[in-house]
């Protein structure tokens, strides 16, 4: 069972809207916007910023796919789309859009539910993994500040290894109470790091 939703809808037909609002709600999400087209649809999640966004494919002013998209520049939300019909060449911009979820009219509500279970739970992987790669990209470049405030502070203050570099650049960092990582930056914004380390022996 998953939690409950935050949902933004969007279809053309007002029936097919009232069929989604009640579905919903009866499932126990909660239904924050309704529009009508594209660019309505837009605008709400703008606004709304949704945990989930449902919406029919053919709509006017603008498609479902391209408000996906729009929608996806805007946040990060699962989106599962709706058709009246099996289009090959929809389905490649579907797939090509990175869109979570996509259904067939009519939609029974098991489907529905099958549906919202699985785009949010591949969402919630993706997020994770999004989360990891941004940490590992983070800690390779603190990795590479500190590589080059090490090799800058082995010439200025001619030091024969690395090791010893890094152990001045940690003694520095335990005086002032500050990361490894803010004082590879000191070194590499100081005019003379040697200076900077004889200051702080003091």
């Amino acid at each position: 069972m998953i939690k409950r939703l935050r949902i933004s809808i969007a279809d053309d037909d007002a029936f097919v809207r009232r069929y989604f609002e009640e579905t919903l709600t009866d499932m126990g999400h909660e239904v924050v916007s309704v529009a009508e087209n594209g660019r309505q649809l837009v605008q709400q999640c703008g606004e709304e910023k949704p945990e989930l966004v449902i919406s029919d494919i053919k709509m006017p002013e603008m498609d479902g796919i391209d408000a996906a998209i729009e929608i996806s520049k805007q946040h990060s939300v699962p989106i599962i789309l709706v058709s009246a019909h099996h289009d090959p060449d929809m389905i490649e911009r579907v797939a090509a859009s990175r869109i979570m979820g996509y259904l067939v009219k009519p939609i029974k509500r098991a489907d529905l539910e099958t549906a919202i279970a699985l785009a949010w739970g591949r969402f919630e992987t993706i997020e994770v993994l999004q989360d990891e790669w941004t940490r590992m990209h983070e800690k390779l470049k603190s990795r590479q500040v500190i590589e080059k405030a090490k090799a800058l502070l082995m010439e200025s203050a001619g030091l024969s290894s690395e090791h010893e570099a890094l152990m001045q650049m940690e003694r520095r960092a335990s005086q002032t109470k500050s990361k490894l990582l803010d004082v590879a930056r000191l070194i590499l914004a100081a005019e003379s790091p040697r200076e900077l380390f004889e200051n702080s022996d003091g």
